[in-house]
């Protein structure tokens, strides 16, 4: 179990890259479809990323550490990745919505070891499991929109 702080500001700063990540794959994906409905949804949760960032930033700084800048190197290979597939299945919601829930399945992944790595403040807990509820919330409602978008 993790307990001080700089192991903590660590596993804030890892979940940050992934936000990083993620809003910038909702940016894509706002890019890969037509549907205007799938674009609004996008953009909703590309701002919801955007926020997440604020708020684990702010706690990084409470703890007395410096956020990191940028994205991930998984991210952006997940991104690339994004981007062939959608190429190669000329932008269907389908590929687009399912490289998003292989996205926000990896998110949830990286929220839940934190959680159980990490022993830390009440607030900081409520916080994380707050995001990592929403995240889970976009996984299923991908889901649900992949079902309506699968012809």
């Amino acid at each position: 179990m993790m307990t001080d702080n700089k192991e903590i500001i660590e596993g804030l700063n890892d979940l940050l890259e992934k936000n990083y990540d993620s809003e910038k794959g909702f940016k894509n994906a706002i890019e890969d479809v037509e549907d205007a409905g799938l674009k609004a949804f996008f953009t909703g949760k590309a701002q919801q990323r955007y926020d997440f960032g604020h708020e684990i930033k702010a706690e990084i700084k409470k703890l007395g550490g410096k956020p990191d800048k940028g994205g991930s190197m998984t991210g952006t290979a997940h991104r690339a990745w994004m981007d062939i597939k959608s190429v190669l299945s000329l932008n269907t919601p389908e590929a687009v919505l399912d490289a998003c829930e292989t996205g926000e399945e990896a998110a949830l992944k990286d929220y839940d070891e934190f959680l159980k790595e990490n022993v830390v403040s009440a607030d900081l807990r409520n916080t994380i499991s707050s995001q990592r509820s929403k995240i889970a919330g976009t996984l299923r409602s991908i889901e649900i929109l992949e079902e309506q978008h699968d012809d």
